[in-house]
């Protein structure tokens, strides 16, 4: 092989990274505004489902946790608060899992979310099964803590992903709710965490 080949070799591999990073650049810049449109419709069906009993859900505001922009919202119907949602995230085994709280006015929790993460397939992603996210319902920030014992009164492990659960129970929830609890009663406009 002379210079004269491996300077041509090189330029056309250039010129097939070239066109390949071009279109590349065009889909993404075709498809990224329809992904983001399909994420605020994911997320106003999910709000929905977490408060079916409100019209309206508005957002009140902003906040952050481990560094990541989070929401929380206001449910009402008609003129009457029945409720609050907050978007938060817990630290998992191998992810950030992205949970949305709906709570009523006394800030007991009514429902949760998991709207993304990537916990272990077959266990850590069990936090995603309506038998581990039932046992949220009426419970308040001091009943929001993992046993791994068979509990009504607290949330119980989902067996092999403890910190699955923990992450979920002890950190998203539980931090979401104490922000809700400290920015609505605090009467803060919105807040950071």
């Amino acid at each position: 092989m002379t210079g004269k080949d491996i300077i041509k070799i090189t330029l056309n591999l250039v010129i097939v990274y070239l066109i390949g990073g071009a279109i590349l650049a065009a889909v993404y810049a075709k498809t990224s505004p329809i992904m983001f449109k399909n994420a605020v419709i994911e997320k106003e069906r999910a709000l929905k489902s977490l408060m079916p009993e409100a019209d309206k859900i508005e957002k009140m505001g902003d906040w952050t946790i481990h560094e990541k922009h989070a929401e929380y919202f206001i449910a009402k119907k008609g003129n009457d608060t029945v409720g609050y949602v907050v978007q938060s995230f817990g630290k998992g085994y191998s992810s950030y899992i992205n949970t949305l709280i709906a709570v009523d006015k006394d800030f007991k929790v009514q429902k949760i979310n998991i709207l993304g993460h990537a916990e272990t397939p077959g266990l850590g992603d069990e936090i995603e099964a309506d038998s581990f996210k039932n046992q949220f319902k009426g419970k308040d920030l001091e009943h929001l803590k993992v046993l791994k014992t068979e509990t009504i009164e607290y949330i119980q492990a989902i067996s092999g992903a403890t910190i699955s659960s923990r992450a979920v129970t002890e950190d998203a929830v539980k931090n979401g709710v104490d922000f809700l609890i400290k920015t609505i009663k605090g009467g803060a406009a919105h807040g950071t965490h």
